[in-house]
């Protein structure tokens, strides 16, 4: 794979289309992903036109490139399939859970990694957007999901229009671990974060902030205490609308 080490998030997108042939394809060689018990738990819903557009817009924040990229795909852990096929195969399915959830989303989530390394292999740009599990219900009304099936991963597609800086990345050293967890003395922290920290743009983001780190900036205005929690309860309560607790 040549592209990997190369690869960036695009948000802007050229008006050239991504053909139906083209996406089709690079969907169902992403079907050879590694899934649990060959079931294949997940779906994906294509969204080419300006109103579908328009009605998930809101669900990822209004970012632009939801609405600027030719195709949104949405990946769906979907356990309705497996369980309408047991159904009709006078079996009796028991998948309205919160395993079975984790181990279709695990699916999905493997799927949608793998079509997003085929789609930049063809020099495609995706943009994976963190936002699909904070308003999953206001997704699920949008592409009116039915029982068993839950929007875990949404991505922008397009062909690129921009070639952005690569984003940085922790050292190897900072993920893995020999046999055992080895946890993170302040020493190894600062070996693996100070890199990011001494980074331009980073230390602006920092300043025009009015933070003392960097890692303020995330606990602080990003990904804040208050919201995890509000959102947490919000994804919970559509999990059991969906049919999985």
């Amino acid at each position: 794979m040549k592209t990997i080490n190369s690869r960036r998030t695009i948000r802007k997108y050229s008006r050239k289309d991504v053909s139906e042939g083209l996406l089709k394809t690079l969907l169902e060689q992403a079907e050879h992903t590694p899934t649990m018990g060959n079931l294949q738990l997940y779906s994906v819903v294509i969204t080419r036109k300006a109103k579908g557009k328009r009605r998930l817009a809101p669900a990822h924040f209004n970012q632009p490139m939801v609405e600027g990229a030719p195709v949104v795909l949405t990946f769906c852990a979907d356990f309705r399939r497996t369980t309408l096929w047991a159904e009709n195969r006078n079996a009796t399915p028991g998948y309205d859970n919160f395993l079975s959830f984790l181990n279709a989303a695990t699916d999905a989530l493997l799927y949608c990694q793998t079509f997003c390394n085929l789609a930049e292999e063809e020099g495609l740009g995706t943009c994976f957007l963190g936002t699909t599990l904070y308003n999953s219900g206001d997704i699920v009304e949008a592409l009116q999901l039915p029982r068993l099936v839950m929007p875990v991963a949404t991505i922008t597609l397009g062909w690129p229009d921009e070639h952005p800086a690569r984003p940085d990345r922790l050292p190897i050293d900072g993920i893995i671990h020999d046999e055992t967890y080895d946890d993170y003395t302040p020493a190894r922290i600062n070996a693996f974060y100070t890199f990011k920290e001494q980074l331009e743009e980073n230390r602006h983001f920092v300043e025009i902030n009015h933070k003392e780190t960097l890692a303020q900036v995330f606990t602080d205005l990003r990904y804040t205490k208050h919201d995890n929690e509000s959102m947490s309860a919000g994804l919970l309560e559509v999990l059991k609308q969906q049919g999985f607790l």
